[in-house]
């Protein structure tokens, strides 16, 4: 993909989370700035979700670590295990925010 076909669909999918991470039953202060999208649990924890154009990926850092994530298939899957971004942002921010939450892409 181009580099400008990546960044419209970077900046579909960081709108898409935001709007997901809004609607969620969770307590998230969401801030965005360019390209970073800062996610602050209730606690103080953060979730930064950003994109990287020169790798064409999307990048997410929690506590529990940092995850790559690349365009496969339609999705962005984490390139070491192959988890879908929606599916692990979900799984991270339940772990992180004590709550479940299930994050749903509109996309």
């Amino acid at each position: 993909m181009t580099e400008s076909e990546f960044l419209e669909l970077a900046e579909q999918t960081l709108d898409a989370i935001e709007a997901a991470v809004e609607a969620a039953p969770i307590d998230v202060d969401v801030t965005r700035a360019g390209n970073v999208l800062t996610l602050e649990l209730a606690d103080g924890s953060r979730v930064v979700v950003n994109s990287q154009a020169p790798m064409q990926q999307l990048w997410v850092a929690a506590k529990s670590g940092g995850f790559h994530y690349e365009r496969r298939e339609g999705h962005w899957h984490d390139t070491r295990d192959g988890t879908e971004l929606f599916a692990a942002l979900s799984r991270i921010l339940s772990a992180q925010g004590g709550t479940p939450v299930l994050l749903r892409s509109r996309a």
